[in-house]
């Protein structure tokens, strides 16, 4: 999010009575996995899905609903008692009486708006010169050209899909908003990130219209986040709840907005203003008072009767909403404090096309059953306790998919010169002084006393690892150290944030440290960059790299970043080319460039998983140095560069996209269930049990045997439910030949009886598979 968007109060919350740390839902969809109920958007919507996760859907509104008329007597009028019913029904979505506050609140900005536009009035009119992004020249006149004035010059179609603006490059710009110098001008629509976040934060001001006008309440907060909006409301006095049979009624009363085209209007007010604005809502209150210095002054926004604390920007007005539903609600706590005021959270979507609202609802459906909590549950792979929130249990069959994970990074360690090592799980808070987590990572970490001495649990791997770099004097012949490392982390995230696999607090990383000279930097990026694009090639996926350079706050010399960002350049032009890998200006670590590396799944969704981070801080730290080449005194212990690198990330949330990726259907190599062996009957349970024994001892496949006493229909059913790869159907011919009757559970045609292929073929066969590990399934 930029820095112009991210000027919104921030405010702890605590979602599901929980604790997360934003004001931006933890994942709103289960850390950017969503899940959902099937449903369509209908356009007169009036029941919502049971709601169990964010992205929950049954319906969505349009703006422009197919209201069913009452039936008009002979000559097609309507009755004056059928109009007065019509007009209770509308009545009856609205409080009655409406809060005083809200008229109260229109007067006052009525008040000042008046004022504020003779003020600008006031202003020196000059012209200006708009340019836009083709290198186009525009002419226009200050504090009274727009940006929108702009737009329907390039045309009429284009000005009507254009959301926001952006001036300079960099601040976001309301589309009515007149220019008040000469600017580069940009627009962005629902297409570009930002774009859509605006028009999901308008969105939010009308669901935040809504929640007044239905419920009288007091609103708290309501941002937009990654696939939606919230918004956070108390209404009397925290005794009220939202009821999913509200659903329908917000939807209406927001499509009412919406048809009726609210303009957005900004206004800026002091802080004293404010606070009168306000006086009757102790969660702006607080805002105001926390957030606004003394004389200072900021943005409300307007739209319909809604006056809300704001640094916008917005789109133009309500009617470029053309779907709109609300998809769930939980609790919250203000301010991420379970002694402060239990609030309401409701959670929206919208899209300015009604198409892209049902893509959407097909998009939830299909993520809902690639859920990797639902999947997990169904194969029994892995179970949280409350005895140790954010901590997987492994079961069995889930532990064998992490083994094989981390098996997979180890073998490609041997062949990658990298020595892996093992650590201790807890350090005196000395060492995390000397790394500098202790000041700035603390919170974030689970402390605790040992003999009067502070004590902490690793929330991450290097500071041990450059302990063992300085464990003893180091020569430029070792370098580069390439040091991995599996040791369990631990981090104190706020139980609100805790979801699935995806975001815990005990977990494992395929963690490694490369120590090498500022010489090395690009051969080594080089071969991690190979590394993951074999293990990422291996599973799939689609990626692409972002450089993230020098911030604000960075410590160290400019020249060593600006040597370090150009090897960074020149590897990812070498491994990707030119123009084809994205730069992130400004957001790199205080210690270092890094290369963020994004996957896409299945569903194109986006993740990001690997890292490569150069530091240049850390050897300082902790006075990490080597023995050179040079018998030059001044140079003679040199400092090596650390380079962070991780291709998995952590195995836990790689495990949930993998499981979401494949939708439970593992490929052979990586499945906990590859071959399932049904006897036709009672008599072949001793070969089928004999085949078992044969595939998991001698040839260490896992594999199973039903000798239950289902019917062979059923077996072979619940070994299709449990995505077995294969399926060996014996009888008394198998038995006779030593063969097996395979069914292949990718291949829709070998669900039925197929030639037999002989045992010792068909072991081959699965042992090539396994041993490429291809993701076809097939058997050659």
């Amino acid at each position: 999010m930029s820095d112009s968007l991210a000027k919104q109060v921030e405010v702890l919350v605590v979602e599901d009575k929980k604790v997360t740390p934003t004001g931006e839902v933890a994942g709103a969809a289960g850390g950017a996995i969503p899940a959902a109920v099937a449903g369509t958007a209908g356009v007169d919507s009036a029941a919502a899905a049971s709601a169990t996760n964010p992205a929950d859907a049954a319906s969505a509104i349009d703006p422009k609903p197919k209201a069913k008329k009452a039936a008009a007597p002979a000559g097609g009028k309507v009755s004056r008692k059928d109009k007065k019913k019509e007009a209770a029904s509308q009545n009856s979505l609205f409080l009655e009486p409406q809060p005083a506050f809200i008229d109260e609140r229109i007067k006052m900005f009525d008040e000042l708006k008046a004022k504020y536009d003779e003020s600008i009035a006031a202003k020196e009119r000059f012209p200006i010169k708009i340019t836009l992004k083709d290198g186009t020249v525009k002419e226009g006149t200050s504090y009274e050209t727009t940006p929108f004035d702009i737009a329907k010059e390039i045309g009429k179609s284009f000005a009507e899909r254009q959301l926001v603006s952006k001036v300079n490059g960099e601040e976001y710009w309301d589309l009515d908003r007149p220019l008040e110098d000469s600017v580069n001008l940009d627009f962005l629509d629902f297409e570009h990130p930002e774009g859509k976040r605006v028009f999901w934060h308008s969105s939010a001001h009308v669901m935040g219209e809504a929640c007044e006008g239905h419920y009288g309440c007091h609103l708290s907060h309501g941002p937009p986040t990654d696939d939606g909006f919230f918004y956070d409301l108390s209404i009397n006095d925290g005794e009220g709840v939202v009821a999913q049979s509200d659903y329908a009624n917000l939807e209406k009363c927001s499509t009412k907005a919406i048809k009726e085209k609210q303009k957005f209007v900004r206004l800026v007010m002091t802080k004293e203003e404010l606070l009168k604005m306000f006086h009757y809502n102790k969660y702006k209150v607080h805002f105001i008072s926390d957030k606004i210095a003394d004389g200072a002054s900021t943005t409300v926004y307007r739209c319909g009767p809604l006056i809300d604390l704001c640094t916008g920007p917005h789109i133009p007005h309500t009617g470029r909403i053309k779907a709109f539903k609300v998809l769930k609600n939980s609790s919250s706590y203000f301010q991420g404090d379970a002694t402060q005021d239990s609030l309401q959270r409701i959670y929206g979507i919208s899209f300015p096309d009604k198409k892209l609202m049902d893509e959407h609802l097909k998009f939830l459906k299909e993520a809902s059953e690639r859920d990797h909590r639902k999947i997990g549950r169904e194969q029994e792979l892995f179970y949280f306790n409350e005895m140790s929130p954010g901590s997987a249990f492994w079961l069995p069959h889930g532990t064998r998919i992490y083994n094989n994970l981390v098996e997979l990074v180890r073998t490609e360690y041997k062949q990658r010169g990298y020595d892996e090592v093992i650590t201790p799980n807890m350090y005196n808070s000395k060492l995390w002084e000397t790394s500098g987590h202790w000041g700035n990572y603390k919170e974030n970490m689970f402390t605790f006393e040992v003999e009067k001495e502070s004590y902490a649990l690793k929330p991450m791997n290097c500071p041990g690892h450059c302990l063992l770099f300085k464990s003893r004097e180091r020569s430029y012949r070792e370098l580069p150290w390439r040091v991995a490392d599996f040791g369990v982390i631990h981090r104190n995230e706020f139980s609100g944030a805790l979801s699935g696999l995806t975001r815990v607090r005990r977990f494992q990383q395929d963690d490694a440290h490369i120590f090498c000279t500022e010489d090395q930097i690009e051969k080594e990026i080089a071969g991690v960059f190979d590394f993951l694009q074999r293990v990422y090639g291996i599973f799939g996926f689609e990626f692409k790299m972002e450089l993230s350079t020098r911030p604000e706050n960075y410590v160290g010399e400019i020249s060593t970043w600006d040597k370090a960002e150009k090897n960074l350049e020149n590897a990812l032009d070498k491994f990707l080319g030119k123009g084809k890998w994205e730069l992130n200006p400004g957001d790199g670590a205080f210690y270092g460039p890094k290369i963020d590396i994004v996957i896409s799944d299945a569903l194109k969704r986006w993740f990001q998983c690997a890292t490569i981070q150069l530091d240049f801080q850390l050897p300082q730290r902790f006075g990490l140095e080597y023995k050179s080449e040079t018998n030059d005194k001044e140079h003679a212990m040199p400092r090596p560069v650390m380079i962070h690198r991780a291709i998995l990330g952590s195995v836990e949330r790689m495990t949930a996209i993998l499981t979401e990726h494949y939708k439970g259907k593992w490929p052979f190599w990586l499945s906990p269930r590859q071959i399932l062996v049904v006897p036709v009957g009672v008599k072949y349970f001793e070969y089928a049990q004999e085949l078992q024994d044969k595939l998991s001892k001698k040839y260490g496949f896992y594999a199973d045997v039903d000798v239950s006493g289902n019917t062979l229909q059923k077996k072979v059913r619940s070994g299709q439910l449990l995505q077995y790869n294969f399926i060996f159907i014996v009888g008394e011919q198998e038995q006779e030949e030593q063969s097996v009757n395979v069914r292949n559970r990718d291949i829709q045609e070998e669900q039925g009886k197929n030639d037999m292929v002989k045992f010792e073929d068909v072991v081959k066969q699965l042992t090539s598979l396994k041993e490429s590990k291809r993701g076809d399934n097939v058997l050659v």
